[in-house]
């Protein structure tokens, strides 16, 4: 979640206590503003606390779990894959082949220089414009180890043993949800972006949980219009999770 100025708030004991951010520039639809509704992960509650949150339709960035709540727009919704009815299509079976050189390996919280250097250059090429173009090394050591929830990064390589993409992933007891992926930005043609999900939807089969969580699925960005591709996909509404229809309409 970007930076943001909280109202204060003192914190009963027992209580979950959220806090609104201040209220900036949209970074999905242009000329729209947003605000975010917060609270803190921290002590021996917040994996519990993290999933209750995730469950409806929360998202976490290092400490903070997090949903919009943006002034005058409702564009943002949480989705999630429910990999047991997952449509392996004739073009995502493209996409597995095309990357079947690739080992897959759940490593931790595991960091490296390599890491840095290989998300560095995603940054740097597919969102230099951003706020995550100047994260520095110990920043990003920060965005793993910062976790206090179950969560561990996957790490994709070539036969070589280089390293092409990884993944950072929060797991629950339904599925895992995926914090922040990113990959080689030479290999555009191979859909690592998409293969990296895929990976995820067959981990999840694997161990027989019901979910991969992708966050937030804004309809109308561009940023954002590469979730509805993976169908079905469940969105969470004013009604809870629901199944995407085909007239998107009845639910947003």
């Amino acid at each position: 979640m970007r930076s943001t100025s909280a109202m204060s708030f003192q914190r009963p004991k027992g209580l979950v206590v959220f806090h609104r951010s201040g209220v900036m520039d949209c970074p999905y639809l242009e000329g729209n503003r947003e605000q975010q509704l917060f609270t803190e992960l921290s002590g021996k509650n917040s994996q519990k606390l993290f999933e209750r949150l995730s469950h409806a339709g929360f998202r976490r960035s290092h400490q903070i779990i997090y949903r919009p709540t943006c002034p005058g727009c409702d564009a943002c919704k949480s989705v999630r894959i429910p990999v047991t009815d997952f449509k392996w299509s004739k073009s995502w079976k493209r996409v597995l082949k095309k990357n079947d050189d690739l080992t897959i390996a759940k490593v931790g919280l595991k960091v490296s220089a390599e890491q840095y250097r290989l998300f560095n250059r995603y940054i740097r090429s597919r969102h230099g414009d951003g706020e995550m173009a100047s994260m520095t090394e110990r920043d990003y050591l920060n965005l793993v180890l910062a976790s206090p929830v179950d969560s561990s990064m996957f790490e994709f390589r070539d036969s070589e043993g280089i390293l092409k993409a990884a993944c950072l992933a929060d797991f629950m007891t339904d599925g895992l949800s995926a914090v922040y992926s990113f990959f080689d930005p030479d290999l555009g043609a191979d859909s690592l972006g998409s293969y990296i999900i895929l990976s995820l939807i067959q981990w999840a089969q694997q161990q027989n949980v019901s979910h991969v969580y992708l966050g937030f699925w804004v309809p109308g960005s561009p940023k954002m219009a590469y979730k509805e591709r993976f169908k079905p996909l469940e969105v969470f509404g004013h009604h809870g999770w629901k199944r995407l229809p085909a007239e998107k309409s009845e639910i947003l």
